[in-house]
């Protein structure tokens, strides 16, 4: 059956690109006084964000007008790429920084994070699987459990770099999308339980989790140490009031809160921009969520409906952890805000996932 093309969801384009804008400006304000000081260039983390910018639009709209009905052959290519990557970033090809291996590279080189393609291609090749084994996703065993066989895959190999963070929003994806697939509420109750038993055993056996852990329930008590991020990003928050300290006035960025133009700039835009500005970020990620499950409603058939829903939660269900950590309602883990943070091969594979989501509304009906 040949579908009719129409024009792509104009909103959540412009919602995409409002997010890309402020972070833009928010990375600049977060990065320049880090970058003066280390490569004496205030300037440095904004030119590297400018340039992944430029290459995620030129991906965005490729992506968009790549005829969709092929999507379904680059899942599976795209998950065999996505996993052996994840075997050769815990060789000596991967780049090692601050305990972790999550980076392939050159040298100290870092050309892309391996984790973030395994995020984009597990929700393509699920997408693409569920399709076919739709009316087996009632079954347990035929039907859910070879997906909870490939979460453990995928998120095994992930935790031997180790991040959490990342292993945390992939298995809420695959789960989100057997949900979406059929899967029975009655099977609910056991995948919660033995996934709230496994995210306990990951953080006992490493013990740095566990005083993150602990840290968490009372920063105060450990405000030298383990506590310490989460403390300087509620003072940040905090000092922002309603309106903010004005953009570029922020204190906190002044080597008092680490991390403040990746994994804490949402406290950074708090302390500048001030409740509003925290508000109105918000707000254009939920925008995004409505539209990119309108998208899905309203999707051609079962893959794009699958796949249009499973990028909707990997971008927003990530969103809504960073901003929990940056609040101190979850505890820290190391984890990007989509569009916002500094960083390429999250910000790449993020408006890959745009661009798919704009292919699939260009042939969505108006139901």
């Amino acid at each position: 059956m040949r579908l009719r093309k129409g024009p792509p969801d104009l909103i959540l384009f412009i919602t995409a690109l409002t997010l890309l804008g402020i972070g833009l400006i928010m990375v600049f304000s977060s990065s320049a006084v880090t970058a003066s000081v280390r490569y004496g260039d205030a300037y440095y983390f904004f030119k590297r964000q400018i340039m992944w910018s430029v290459i995620g639009i030129c991906a965005l709209l490729i992506t968009m007008k790549i005829n969709y009905q092929k999507l379904r052959g680059l899942a599976l290519p795209a998950m065999a790429v996505a996993l052996l990557c994840l075997i050769l970033v815990i060789t000596p090809l991967g780049i090692s920084a601050k305990g972790s291996s999550r980076w392939l590279g050159i040298g100290s080189f870092r050309l892309f994070a391996p984790s973030e393609l395994a995020k984009l291609a597990t929700v393509m090749f699920l997408a693409r699987t569920m399709e076919v084994n739709i009316d087996k996703m009632k079954d347990f065993v035929k039907g859910v459990l070879p997906y909870l066989g490939i979460m453990a895959v995928i998120d095994g190999l992930i935790m031997l770099q180790p991040d959490l963070g990342t292993t945390f929003v992939i298995s809420a994806t695959i789960f989100f999308m057997m949900l979406v697939a059929g899967m029975r509420w009655s099977h609910l109750g056991g995948i919660a339980a033995a996934g709230m038993a496994a995210v306990f055993a990951a953080i006992v056996v490493a013990p740095y989790r566990l005083e993150r852990l602990i840290a968490f329930t009372n920063p105060w008590k450990y405000a030298s140490d383990e506590g310490f991020q989460t403390i300087q990003s509620l003072y940040a928050l905090g000092s922002g009031g309603l309106f903010g300290m004005g953009l570029g006035r922020s204190r906190q960025k002044f080597f008092y809160l680490p991390e403040q133009h990746t994994d804490f700039i949402f406290a950074i835009l708090g302390e500048e921009l001030g409740f509003l500005g925290a508000i109105l970020v918000i707000s254009l990620f939920l925008l995004f969520a409505w539209r990119g499950f309108k998208i899905a409603i309203n999707a051609p058939d079962t893959f794009d409906s699958l796949l249009a829903a499973g990028l909707t939660v990997m971008i927003t269900f990530q969103a809504a952890v960073n901003i929990g950590v940056v609040c101190g309602v979850l505890p820290v883990t190391g984890i990007t805000l989509p569009f916002i943070s500094h960083g390429g091969s999250s910000l790449l594979f993020t408006m890959i996932g745009v661009g798919l989501l704009l292919n699939i509304s260009r042939y969505s009906s108006n139901r």
